[in-house]
């Protein structure tokens, strides 16, 4: 295809003006990326996108006048749950996101696109471009199982890190001292040291035994088992 083809192909599948439903976390950056990027945000678009918490999509997806297009930005809720609408997808930005930043939050992020034909999914990845994600495929029916891994990856670091600055905090340690070396960890590739890694069993066995009693052992054998392989 002639270059003028490609850009009028792409322009067939962009929205000049799109309605975003939600100013929470995930509505206020896009809404303000959308606008960075010259994109009309306002009532009555061509495409209302749902960033409203997952439980309420069903709901605010049926109040929808069926016509224009319809989408959602949730990682773990089906398309069905824009019924009745058919003109519908959804891009996931897999970001975890604050209102104290705004739409830089979603620079270099990957974008999961689901749709149920290929206008669809041409609309998702052309949303998701323009959100500044990348995109990648993402089938409807797998979403759960996308999810759990993206809540293990962000939620649970949040988690590890409370428990852990715990445990500093009652050796007498400082708990910021934590941060440097969980940022190395994600520089490094996830490259695995320490005495799994190495095999010190001895020292696994110290660790339980400092966390007998504190109500995160079964979850550090959990882990140990679980890194170990």
């Amino acid at each position: 295809m002639s270059e003028p083809g490609i850009r009028k192909e792409l322009e067939r599948h962009m929205f000049r003006n799109i309605t975003v439903i939600g100013a929470g976390r995930a509505g206020s950056a896009i809404a303000a990326r959308l606008r960075e990027r010259s994109v009309s945000v306002r009532e009555n678009g061509e495409l209302r996108l749902l960033c409203v918490p997952d439980r309420a999509i069903a709901e605010v997806a049926r109040s929808i006048e069926p016509g224009p297009w319809v989408a959602h930005v949730s990682g773990a809720t089906p398309l069905a749950a824009l019924d009745p609408h058919v003109r519908r997808f959804s891009v996931h930005p897999l970001q975890t996101l604050v209102l104290a930043r705004g739409p830089e939050q979603l620079d270099g992020a990957w974008g999961a696109v689901t749709g149920e034909d290929d206008e669809s999914r041409a609309r998702g990845v052309w949303l998701a471009e323009t959100l500044g994600l990348q995109p990648f495929a993402l089938a409807d029916d797998k979403r759960s199982l996308y999810h759990a891994g993206a809540a293990i990856a962000s939620n649970f670091l949040v988690t590890l890190y409370r428990v852990a600055s715990g445990l500093l905090e009652e050796a007498g340690a400082p708990p910021e001292a934590l941060v440097p070396l969980m940022k190395r960890t994600i520089d490094n590739g996830f490259e695995l040291t320490g005495p799994v890694a190495r095999g010190d069993w001895e020292t696994v066995e110290r660790h339980r035994a400092a966390l007998s009693g504190s109500g995160f052992e079964h979850a550090y054998d959990a882990l140990v088992k679980a890194t170990h392989g």
